[in-house]
């Protein structure tokens, strides 16, 4: 399958300007004041061991599910430097962020795989944490205070735990491709062999390792089914806009047990692929 070449990064390891996808933009705030402890963490915050301070400024509702490193969150943001001065904020551009926990600096991360969705932090976070003392072009310098609020967890690329045992409801192709709906669509139509498509999706080989997704990237792709693998081409024919299915593709029907392109994966792969239209 080709794969697309989008990628959002200006998020990869850092969390000074986020150009990922967001929720619909809302009336921005055009000043967006320091904490009036910026400059220190009060004694009530906690102190992880991570090595960041915490300091709960709302709860979320009980029972809530906290991220993984490899799930992706939207948030409500704002960071300064300890001496009051604005770094970033989502707030101030006017929509949430989204992007994946593990693509931001590590005390960031910290903080929010041990949040659940409601919860709203108050973080200070030690330069070895953020961008360092002496950080690249651009990057704040020192330690960093942010406040978070956590809305929503993406759980879609968590490794599926019926990767290698498709459940016993499954449908099964005459070439091979097993599948299961994960949500019905709403379209009346499906695609054609030749049909331009796009879609969100993210692959796993048999260890449970990915190797790639659009979801991940924030961006959804498109190209035509007959440019990409047979599998994929086969299996998208049977989907209407708005579906989403699992597909367990044996390796002849995706890149082979030893793939002729570099980097290609090898043996069969699982896809989560969601139809988002019907482009021709």
């Amino acid at each position: 399958m080709a794969r697309p070449t989008l990628y959002c990064a200006t998020l990869v390891a850092s969390l000074f300007v986020v150009g990922c996808s967001g929720s619909a933009r809302k009336p921005h705030q055009a000043y967006i004041p320091p904490p009036p402890d910026v400059a220190e963490a009060p004694p009530e915050a906690s102190v992880t061991d991570d090595g960041i301070q915490v300091l709960v400024l709302e709860q979320g509702e009980a029972g809530g599910e906290e991220p993984t490193p490899l799930d992706i969150v939207e948030v409500e943001y704002s960071g300064w430097t300890t001496d009051g001065t604005l770094i970033d904020s989502s707030i101030k551009r006017g929509r949430p962020a989204r992007f994946p926990v593990d693509a931001v600096i590590p005390g960031f991360a910290a903080a929010v795989v041990h949040m659940t969705p409601g919860d709203k932090v108050r973080v200070w976070i030690p330069a070895p944490l953020a961008y360092g003392e002496n950080p690249r072009q651009g990057a704040p310098a020192g330690p960093l205070v942010y406040e978070i609020k956590l809305l929503a967890v993406d759980k879609s690329l968590r490794t599926p735990d019926n990767l290698l045992a498709p459940p016993p409801d499954a449908e099964r192709t005459e070439s091979g491709i097993v599948y299961a709906v994960m949500r019905e669509g709403s379209g009346t139509e499906r695609p054609e062999s030749t049909s331009r498509v796009r879609v969100h999706y993210s692959g796993w080989q048999r260890d449970g390792s990915m190797f790639d997704s659009s979801v991940r990237r924030g961006q959804p792709a498109e190209f035509s089914l007959d440019q990409v693998i047979p599998g994929w081409r086969e299996g998208v024919q049977q989907m209407r806009e708005g579906e989403k299915t699992r597909f367990w593709i044996p390796a002849h029907l995706a890149y082979g047990e030893r793939p002729a392109r570099p980097g290609a994966p090898a043996g069969d792969l699982v896809f989560d692929i969601e139809l988002l239209k019907i482009l021709n």
